[in-house]
């Protein structure tokens, strides 16, 4: 079924495009981009329910001008015909202020290349098997009660259980002297948390599930509730593991994670304009195996950080990052992009109109390749299948990574034997890991339950993924 388009922002489509067209005959390039976006967060646990407004939910706009020199923005949630000349008189001034300290304090503005625009018209409305609005709250909430109940009645030893499921409507429009756009869709995201207790012991396990979907991710849930349980169950026997460099196979959720913490931050072009990535530094040279092919793009797959355009009115793009080990490009927003001298890869995105756009990662992950996950695991005298995580963290600058694994499976001449080791903490250095790895699996798989700040801010919907990877890796 088809995502409505947003009333909210086809009423103000109109006055929108004057105030872009007043502001032209003042400044050389103005845009602006509305926003309506709206969600609900369902959840259910052991001891009650809530039902709230998603975190996501905005409504605004930014107008973005540029006066020959560099860029001025200006964030609003409410405009009218009477307030359009308000808001005109509050830029002109604003701009013109600034140059004025600028000139009586000898100072110079770091000049910014006005970007080059094609004529392009756009109406994009998704389609969702079930859109969140067909059911109601009720009932919502009891296909998410008889989750938690169907995990209490697997096992006495399940004392906690969480369900979720939250759907957010995301609208926008981006209007320009040679762009009028808009695109409306819906993104889901559900949680399985299920907390098991044996004695003194306590554990934790937990799947998440997400898309461009509606409410048809609870039926997703609902077949995954036996396996949550199941591993919950299993890291209550779970071993330390001894430290050491150990052959691996990381599952598509780790190989996702290693994907986004190594050459996803690192490679968010606005590092480059302030050197603060390693990764310039080896642009056209080998910094994976072969068999590393890596993509970052809004329209490459269709995941939670799917979309038309972004929120610089750039068209989605798929851009291969690493082409069989060879780091070829970054990915951009507008301004970055300008200063590089590079075309814009689509990626500038905003936590909200009333935040800057930066370069961010959409959906991040490594191509499939040729092997099969039992041939990987044959393959291994001495090693660990690793399976979800926990938590990231990355270095652009040295190209450090550590990645907190929930489990690894241990793998004996080339059988799993049943030892479980948890957590397991996965550090090294960038390419030292990326060249070490010697297969990859035909399994593909995106995930997009998180989000990603970018310094401990400022934060985006994003996914990634991709197939079984194996590799040698320092863990402990």
């Amino acid at each position: 079924m088809k995502v409505a388009s947003s009333k909210y922002l086809d009423d103000r489509r109109d006055l929108l495009r004057n105030l872009v067209s007043i502001l032209e005959n003042d400044f050389p390039y103005v845009s602006i981009l509305g926003t309506d976006v709206k969600g609900k967060l369902f959840q259910v646990t052991t001891t009650g329910i809530s039902v709230n407004d998603s975190r996501w939910s905005e409504r605004g706009f930014v107008l973005r001008v540029h006066d020959g020199t560099g860029y001025f923005e200006f964030s609003f949630n409410e405009i009218d015909s009477e307030s359009l000349n308000g808001i005109v008189e509050l830029v002109k001034k604003r701009v013109a202020v600034f140059r004025k300290a600028m000139v009586k304090n000898n100072l110079e503005a770091a000049k910014t290349p006005i970007p080059e625009e094609k004529e392009w018209k756009l109406s994009f409305n998704d389609e969702v098997k079930i859109l969140p609005g067909m059911l109601s709250a009720e009932e919502i909430l009891g296909r998410l009660s008889n989750l938690k109940g169907k995990a209490h009645s697997l096992s006495e030893e399940v004392i906690n259980v969480m369900t979720l499921m939250e759907n957010v409507q995301v609208s926008k429009l981006f209007i320009s002297s040679k762009k009028d756009l808009f695109q409306s869709y819906i993104w889901s995201q559900g949680y399985l948390y299920v907390v098991t207790r044996r004695g003194k012991m306590t554990k934790y396990s937990m799947k998440g599930f997400s898309g461009l979907k509606g409410a048809e991710i609870l039926d997703e849930m609902d077949e995954y509730v036996e396996k949550v349980v199941e591993n919950a169950r299993m890291l209550l026997s779970a071993e330390r593991i001894n430290p050491g460099t150990y052959d691996v196979i990381c599952s598509p959720d780790v190989a996702g994670l290693i994907a986004h913490e190594a050459f996803g931050h690192g490679v968010e072009m606005d590092m480059f304009v302030k050197e603060r990535a390693k990764a310039v530094e080896y642009l056209g040279k080998q910094v994976a195996s072969e068999l590393v092919t890596m993509h970052d793009g809004a329209a490459g797959v269709r995941e939670v950080s799917s979309y038309a355009f972004d929120d610089e009115g750039c068209e989605a793009k798929d851009t291969v990052i690493i082409d069989r080990g060879i780091l070829l490009t970054g990915i951009s927003d507008v301004i970055s992009a300008s200063i590089l001298g590079t075309e814009p890869t689509g990626n500038g995105k905003r936590q909200s109109f009333e935040r800057k756009a930066y370069a961010r990662m959409t959906n991040t992950y490594f191509s499939p390749g040729k092997d099969d996950l039992e041939e990987m695991i044959t393959s291994i005298d001495y090693g660990f299948l690793l399976e979800d995580y926990y938590s990231g963290m990355e270095d652009p600058k040295n190209w450090g990574i550590q990645c907190v694994i929930a489990y690894g499976r241990e793998i004996v001449k080339g059988k799993l034997t049943g030892r479980i080791v948890s957590p397991v903490m996965m550090t090294g250095y960038v390419p030292t890991l990326l060249k070490s790895i010697s297969m990859v699996s035909k399994d593909f798989r995106l995930s997009g339950t998180g989000a990603c700040g970018k310094g401990h801010k400022e934060f985006v919907k994003v996914s990634a993924g991709g197939p079984y990877i194996k590799a040698k890796a320092r863990l402990g």
